[in-house]
């Protein structure tokens, strides 16, 4: 899941820019690791799975750990949270668990899409999708929903 550009000015000041050092390897760029992160969440996959076109696996992996042990992990998914609900696209007050789940054939070793199958394309979509992963569901759990204020017309 590849963040809007809408959703990374919203998350942009929980990362702090650092001049990378003359010593060890450049600082991967943060958008890229949470693109990769979320796109873990979203799908439930084991990590040696993640798509080439996010960094690699393990430096995904390292940096959620860090983020989930500093607690900034629990202020991205609010925050994402808080942007999809003052857009009117979400509304965390009620939620339904589906109970359904889909086996997965033996002997497949490699994640992949049938052939047929079609794929929701909207960010939002894919937004709401991490929602659905057992750490976003902490978080969500703890989130106090009569503190938040239905956005006005007017705004």
């Amino acid at each position: 899941m590849d963040l809007s550009n809408e959703q990374w000015e919203v998350l942009s000041p929980f990362f702090e820019v650092k001049k990378a050092g003359s010593r060890g390897r450049p600082q991967r760029n943060p958008r890229e690791v949470l693109c990769g992160i979320l796109w873990i969440l979203r799908t439930g996959a084991q990590w040696k799975h993640l798509p080439d076109k996010y960094p690699p696996y393990q430096t995904c992996h390292r940096w959620f750990q860090k983020w989930v042990d500093d607690g900034l992990m629990k202020k991205i998914i609010a925050a994402l949270a808080r942007d999809l609900y003052e857009r009117g696209d979400i509304d965390i007050t009620e939620c339904f668990i589906d109970g359904t789940f889909v086996p997965s054939k033996k002997g497949a070793l490699v994640l992949g899409r049938p052939s047929g199958a079609r794929v929701a394309r909207s960010w939002r979509l894919q937004t709401m999708l991490v929602f659905l992963s057992p750490y976003a569901q902490t978080v969500l759990k703890h989130m106090k929903s009569s503190s938040w204020k239905k956005p006005s017309k007017t705004d």
